[in-house]
């Protein structure tokens, strides 16, 4: 049984190999070839230096990016470039400890994974990189497997049926219009305010509306085809993104804004560099933006405060003025 242990580690000789240059080595760690033959007795596999030698050049040929460097009397042998570079690693990392729709638990996990994709050292720098405790982050894992249910559903073309949900004040889940059904057509996936969003076609309604991933369940792909070809035609989810507030909704339409002229950093952070910047005055200018205008979009305008107020259209500026009379009463102003 031992010699069969033997004849197995052998074959597996250029993988072991493979996982000691991953694990073992990086731009400040390397390992000569004794240390490297030491390791690989340590999982069963026996090479000299002659065959260790020609084992590397077959790697390199392969396109692991083994390099030698002189140091001494002794040569070391580490990987360097691989699929992930330490930044690159670091920026996942802060991406899921950041992402509030990833759970604490799902979180440590994918961070482990990341890890792995390191060397033994750099996974050490990452790990003291994160610290994910302490966030609010979501309770519900369900949204790996939500968003994986629509991917499928808009590669097949098809609707999907779901129920949706929301808290109540007992903080306990309560479905949305009573547990019935929602038939839609889904056709984007969107990541906003470090949610993910399914956004579809309402047949009953003929309009585009949004949903929290995280919030729907029992997620199940109809036999039926997808309506909405025709409003998707032209759909840019940049745009569709820059004109929603918190991700509410809204009737979509094309407000001007008058500014000063040291908030036009904050304009084109929220709406882009592609707004027609129009000179009002020596000190203040006026743009254009096709927005949906909600409760959120108001108080973001208010919340910028005397450098920036809505000139047009009327509906809107009308609606603000009935925003601000809401909150004096409600303050007692």
């Amino acid at each position: 049984m031992a010699q069969e242990r033997k004849g197995d580690s052998q074959k597996l000789k250029m993988l072991y190999l493979v996982r000691i240059f991953t694990e073992e080595t990086d731009d400040d760690h390397g390992l000569t070839i004794q240390q490297i033959g030491e390791k690989l007795a340590a999982y069963g596999a026996n090479a000299n230096r002659k065959t260790l030698y020609t084992d590397l050049e077959e790697l390199q040929n392969y396109g692991l990016d083994i390099i030698p460097e002189q140091n001494g009397r002794n040569v070391y042998y580490h990987l360097g470039s691989r699929d992930f570079e330490l930044p690159e690693l670091k920026l996942l990392v802060d991406s899921v400890q950041s992402a509030k729709f990833i759970t604490d638990r799902k979180s440590a996990e994918l961070i482990r994974k990341l890890e792995s994709l390191a060397s033994k050292y750099d996974a050490k720098k990452l790990h003291r990189h994160v610290s994910i405790a302490g966030r609010v982050k979501t309770m519900n894992e369900s949204v790996y497997y939500n968003v994986d249910r629509v991917q499928e559903a808009i590669l097949e073309d098809k609707k999907i049926r779901f129920r949706y949900w929301r808290w109540n004040v007992k903080k306990q889940m309560e479905l949305r219009r009573d547990g019935a059904w929602y038939v839609v057509s889904p056709w984007e996936l969107m990541w906003d305010n470090e949610n993910y969003y399914l956004v579809a076609f309402d047949s009953l309604d003929q309009r585009i509306k949004h949903f929290r991933v995280d919030k729907m369940l029992r997620i199940s792909t109809l036999d039926e085809a997808r309506d909405g070809k025709k409003e998707f035609s032209g759909f840019s989810m940049p745009k569709y993104s820059k004109s929603l507030f918190s991700v509410y909704g809204g009737e979509e339409m094309n407000v001007t804004i008058e500014a000063r002229n040291d908030m036009v950093g904050v304009l084109i952070d929220r709406f882009g560099k592609d707004i027609i910047i129009n000179p009002k005055d020596a000190e203040h200018f006026e743009v254009s933006v096709r927005v949906a205008v909600s409760n959120p979009f108001l108080g973001w305008i208010i919340s910028l405060g005397e450098g920036v107020r809505i000139t047009g259209p009327e509906t809107v500026v009308e609606r603000m003025r009935e925003e601000v009379r809401r909150l004096k009463g409600q303050y007692g102003v």
